[in-house]
């Protein structure tokens, strides 16, 4: 339903990510996103789990900023995510990697301790 809704004649960088639920891995499924040209993303070893970090940050987007603000155009709403996503990967300390920048662990490889739990 969300595809039809799109205009036919612009092209859209859409992301559809998933956590390879069966629904999602069907060929019907990948055949319709791939005639919309939708890239398809999903954990990448196949463990549902993986997908917290996904929603973790998407729900940061959602609960913190993008309820807060009424964007009116799509390039209004593109430019305040991305935004958004610099404030969270250089200026948000995250808990779970010692209250530092993503930008400041990731590239360099800091060891971190782990300040989360996994009940599995």
């Amino acid at each position: 339903m969300a595809l039809d809704t799109l205009p036919a004649q612009k092209q859209h960088k859409l992301i559809h990510h998933s956590d390879r639920g069966s629904r999602y891995c069907c060929a019907r499924y990948v055949k319709l996103l791939n005639k919309y040209n939708v890239m398809i993303s999903m954990t990448e070893g196949g463990n549902p789990r993986e997908n917290a970090i996904a929603k973790r940050v998407n729900g940061i987007l959602k609960t913190e900023w993008l309820n807060v603000k009424t964007t009116a155009t799509l390039s209004e709403t593109t430019e305040f995510v991305r935004k958004i996503i610099g404030l969270y990967n250089h200026q948000r300390p995250h808990q779970s990697i010692g209250y530092m920048v993503p930008a400041q662990v990731h590239p360099t490889g800091i060891k971190t301790d782990k300040k989360w739990r996994n009940y599995f």
